[in-house]
């Protein structure tokens, strides 16, 4: 094998996947200041991870930041401010630390229980995530992971959610398997050392363990759960008060760059070229690829219809899960203002 695709955990592969993904686990964020002495002018940081569920969030960064200047565009924009994990997002969107971010559907939910004022605003994407096994494995159904050490991002990350649907397929519960919580670029590593049997989680952390052949999908969210949504744009409602137009512009870059996404296989290539550099993802462009080739629906950006429904439905596996404790207003966690008034914007990138 390749040494640049060993995947040990001293490896360069391993130290690629750690070096790039991590770089920047202590995100560089914007001095805090009260919000009366923020520069009216200053971009608006959005939080988001390097994951190609996020991957809609540097398309439009890039492309605002392209249209800057051009007549309409509004003077002020927004940037890419990465982050590590959930945790980190979340307690900077809580704060007011940043005032947008990608963030999972469920924990948006519970914030606004919480009475944190958050909206989403938009979707993100759609499928995504995986369930991988090593390749050497006897695991072809999941009855197999009986009694196994199965890791996740987080129990309030849509993936346990899928974990959770596809051991019930099988009459099988979370407590027939052992379930342990992982930062996601450590779960190849993890899985190649047999720490752990498998792993559930967004790409491109499926698609590092798979490309450097030691794992394969035991199940993807493409071929199971066609509607699955999982991270969203989130604003907090003072950004909605204080400058609605900026809301709106973001919406509509951020849904234009779903569709720009899907339109060619050129369109995708542009984008692995931009989220590998070092100002967002900061990854591996082959990792990247394989993601966006291996098959080419491995994550959609197309449709990022808000639908009630499918809000619903997360919100019941939510409360089955024990995530949520009761059902949540609909209308406290979402404004669907902004996509309903979407203005097309061309993605020249």
């Amino acid at each position: 094998m390749d040494t640049r695709d060993d995947p040990s955990p001293d490896s360069p592969l391993r130290r690629r996947l750690l070096g790039g993904l991590l770089s920047a686990a202590a995100p560089a964020l914007p001095l805090i200041l009260p919000s009366s002495a923020r520069a009216a002018d200053a971009p608006i940081q959005v939080g988001g991870l390097p994951v190609t569920c996020n991957l809609t969030l540097p398309v439009a960064c890039m492309a605002k930041a392209a249209d800057a200047g051009k007549p309409g565009a509004l003077p002020r924009g927004f940037e890419y401010s990465k982050y590590n994990g959930w945790p980190e997002v979340k307690e900077s969107l809580m704060t007011g630390r940043i005032q947008a971010a990608y963030m999972l559907a469920p924990l948006v939910m519970d914030l606004a229980d919480k009475r944190i004022p958050v909206k989403i605003v938009s979707l993100g994407h759609r499928s995504g995530a995986v369930i991988m096994v090593r390749t050497d494995s006897a695991y072809k159904k999941f009855s197999d992971l009986r009694g196994k050490r199965i890791a996740i991002p987080s129990r309030f990350a849509v993936d346990f959610l899928f974990l959770r649907k596809m051991l019930a397929r099988e009459k099988m519960t979370p407590k027939d398997i052992e379930i342990v919580e992982m930062a996601p670029p450590d779960m190849p590593a993890a899985l190649y050392a047999k720490a752990v049997d498998g792993y559930c989680t967004g790409e491109p952390f499926g698609a590092a363990a798979q490309r450097a052949g030691y794992a394969r999908p035991l199940a993807m969210t493409r071929d199971e759960w066609r509607n699955y949504i999982c991270c969203v744009l989130t604003v907090r409602e003072e950004l909605i008060k204080e400058n609605r137009p900026l809301v709106q512009e973001l919406v509509n870059y951020v849904q234009a760059a779903g569709s720009w996404l899907d339109s060619t296989p050129v369109s995708r290539e542009k984008a692995i070229t931009i989220a590998a550099g070092r100002k967002y993802f900061n990854q591996d462009p082959n990792i990247l690829r394989f993601v966006m080739q291996n098959p080419t629906d491995r994550v959609t950006y197309g449709d990022l219809r808000m639908i009630r429904a499918e809000f619903d439905e997360l919100m019941q596996l939510s409360i089955e899960a024990g995530t949520i404790k009761h059902p949540i207003a609909y209308e406290s966690y979402v404004d669907e203002s902004f996509v309903k008034a979407i203005k097309p914007v061309a993605i020249n990138i």
